[in-house]
């Protein structure tokens, strides 16, 4: 069972995303939250498996939010997708670097909320096709990001081959296809690259992948 936790400050918004969570089999959502602040509280008491936070809200917005949850190791196994009405914009750019998995428009396809909350709990990247380009771009653009090869220096030839292709947007089974190996294989490659290189999960790793010069928004 997937445990979802709600976070904005527009019951509306909370109570449709419950009526289409709650209707699936295999999620759950375990508790609601107006604020960040309470966001915390109730991921301390309930460990959910993922946290939806609305990117403005009062008392603690969703970029502290995110920071919390990412310091905090009892909260290890919480994955924060953040939600925002705009797209890609300022706040979504940094709650991404604060430890965000990934992030939706609030306007998302019912369908696609169900599914996208099934890969975020998975632990795969989550980023939302219709703005990851300019997340990308902005991410290797910025002047105190500068392209360097340091970081990537531990990887092994497959890994750097098995995240450039994640950071193309390939699932496990597409990198599979890719480089002729299994699923499993694709997924154990990705897991080290992570731990090699410090990433929380699979969207650090992606960020990792441009900042370094690994991969670049041409290549896409």
């Amino acid at each position: 069972m997937i445990r979802v936790l709600l976070v904005d400050d527009q019951p509306l918004l909370r109570s449709g995303f419950r009526a289409l969570l709650d209707i699936e089999d295999d999620i759950e959502v375990v508790a609601e939250a107006a604020d960040g602040q309470q966001a915390l509280t109730l991921a301390r008491k309930h460990l959910p498996d993922i946290a939806l936070v609305d990117i403005q809200m009062p008392v603690m917005d969703g970029i502290e939010t995110t920071r919390h949850i990412a310091a905090d190791p009892t909260l290890a196994g919480v994955h924060v997708v953040i939600l925002t009405n705009y797209g890609l914009d300022e706040h979504v750019f940094h709650a991404l670097r604060a430890g965000a998995a990934g992030f939706l428009v609030k306007d998302i396809e019912p369908a696609d909320l169900v599914y996208a909350v099934r890969v975020a709990a998975r632990g795969d990247a989550l980023l939302a096709p219709s703005i990851t380009r300019k997340l990308i771009d902005r991410y290797v653009t910025e002047p105190q990001r500068r392209p360097t090869g340091a970081r990537l220096k531990e990887l092994t030839n497959r890994e750097r081959e098995t995240v450039v292709l994640l950071a193309q947007g390939l699932s496990n089974d597409q990198i599979a296809e890719r480089l002729v190996i299994s699923p499993l294989t694709a997924k154990t490659h990705i897991n080290r690259a992570m731990t090699k290189l410090h990433a929380r999960d699979r969207a650090q790793l992606v960020v990792i992948a441009y900042e370094s010069g690994l991969v670049s928004p041409r290549d896409r």
